[in-house]
């Protein structure tokens, strides 16, 4: 299988289960099993997620010579990630902490550290990147010189710009214009998704677009078929924490459509993913295998990627 080169954010990620929201103050809490501590962030889900699934990415990302990134190489070597693109350029790894309550609603605190302002080496990316046939680039710094570069090499690119408002967002108008797959949040958008993906396709002429909705499903848009439409959410098992509900959306679609190059199979199979996924505490906790994700579909009617 050819490899899928994935580009984006590893933090040391620590979730905390609430009550509710607003959170009442209170001096001490003791929510017994309720704290925990995982290698996590967007990239570190995406490649997670497609190893999980039995794709083969090349993983590269930045983190810190300290503490939180011994815990990196730690968990890439127990998930089975190869840490040979992995640069400690960083004094200190990215952190997050995520309030979530009973009902798998969160508040996602990121510290990225001094992440936004490190390159990546070249010479490493071009080892990474020989033979890639995708790539998967989240929208961190240190991803955007690749987009001209594999778009100039023909290579398709996938990204997610998440919380989008603003189709000349200067911060993610390069993500947006490099971008084959392009995968986004309907939380902020000004207007209804539909109306959204109309504009997109007028601005950057995105060829796939998914806008998530949450428990609603996702949106795929499909430009060469002028397909708009809503798929809805899978249910597969209780809800623990929404948090990684995207990426796993995101990862599961892309290995699908690296697979196959079917937008609609992708977009079925990855609701079913995502709805497991959302059944586990942390982000990078959760991920079906592929005979896994293939019992379950089968067992909720959704057909097998030729």
């Amino acid at each position: 299988m050819a490899a899928i080169l994935v580009s984006g954010l590893i933090n040391i990620e620590t979730t905390v289960q609430v009550d509710g929201f607003p959170i009442a103050y209170t001096p001490v809490r003791y929510p017994f099993f309720g704290v925990n501590a995982t290698v996590s962030g967007v990239g570190y889900n995406v490649a997670k997620a497609l190893h999980t699934l039995g794709s083969q990415p090349r993983f590269l990302s930045l983190i810190g010579r300290d503490m939180g990134g011994r815990l990196v190489y730690e968990a890439l070597e127990r998930d089975g990630l190869p840490a040979t693109f992995i640069a400690a350029e960083l004094e200190q790894t990215p952190r997050s902490a995520i309030l979530y309550d009973p009902d798998g609603r969160r508040m996602i605190n990121v510290d990225l550290k001094d992440v936004q302002e490190r390159a990546y080496p070249p010479a490493l990316f071009e080892q990474a990147a020989q033979g890639a046939t995708l790539a998967a680039l989240c929208n961190v710094n240190f991803s955007r010189p690749f987009l001209a570069i594999m778009r100039a090499r023909g290579v398709p690119v996938a990204t997610d710009v998440h919380a989008i408002s603003d189709l000349e967002s200067e911060y993610d108008r390069d993500f947006m214009a490099a971008a084959d797959v392009l995968f986004m949040s309907d939380e902020r958008l000004p207007c209804a998704p539909e109306a959204w993906v109309r504009r997109l396709w007028d601005r950057y002429g995105t060829p796939v677009a998914v806008v998530g909705l949450g428990a609603q499903g996702a949106l795929l848009a499909v430009k060469a078929d002028g397909f708009i439409e809503r798929v809805p959410a899978a249910a597969t098992r209780p809800v623990v924490n929404t948090i990684g509900a995207g990426d796993a959306l995101f990862s599961c679609f892309v290995h699908v459509f690296h697979q196959t190059g079917d937008p609609y199979e992708a977009i079925r199979r990855a609701m079913v993913f995502a709805s497991y996924k959302i059944g586990a505490t942390g982000a990078a906790e959760g991920f079906l295998d592929g005979p896994g994700l293939d019992r379950l579909c089968a067992d909720l009617g959704v057909s097998r990627p030729e």
